[in-house]
């Protein structure tokens, strides 16, 4: 905890870690905002903290700073969330991703059946990885992971350094 996060955290960490500072510290004054609220799914197997939950619009939103696309793994997240939250009691019928740096709302649909069992085998991947297995190294993955300098299992550099 006492070190220096230059040293091991790329631009878009520390830029991440920026734009949810107003979230972590719930520096909203609304009363129709729920902010930083943390949540989990026992279905699921999973535990998460969310961004913002508007009660009005049963909206849930997760807050990225830049989004040139939208991820596989980004909608897992959104999913993630939305199903902890259900589960917990909370009525959502809208998603969405806000981009920081354009101000930009961008609606995600709810997902279907099919996209819970995929969320939900992609967990079960998950919890079922074995380091000691065979490792594909994908090398234009690698060179835009944030912890490719800490990963032992390749020697490519980040395009962050």
């Amino acid at each position: 905890m006492d070190t220096n996060e230059e040293v091991y955290k790329s631009v878009p960490q520390s830029r991440g870690k920026i734009a949810h500072a107003n979230i972590d510290n719930k520096t909203s004054t609304s009363a129709n905002e729920i902010q930083s609220l943390p949540i989990s799914s026992d279905e699921l197997g999973v535990m998460g903290k969310i961004d913002v939950y508007k009660k009005d619009e049963k909206l849930l939103v997760e807050r990225k700073y830049q989004l040139k696309r939208i991820y596989q793994g980004q909608l897992y997240q959104i999913w993630a969330q939305y199903f902890c939250m259900i589960e917990m009691g909370y009525e959502i019928e809208n998603l969405a991703f806000y981009e920081i740096s354009t101000n930009k709302m961008i609606p995600i649909n709810l997902p279907s059946d099919n996209e819970k069992r995929e969320l939900l085998s992609f967990i079960k991947k998950f919890h079922d990885y074995n380091p000691e297995d065979d490792f594909q190294v994908n090398t234009n993955k690698c060179s835009h992971c944030i912890y490719c300098n800490l990963c032992d299992k390749t020697t490519v550099e980040n395009v962050y350094s």
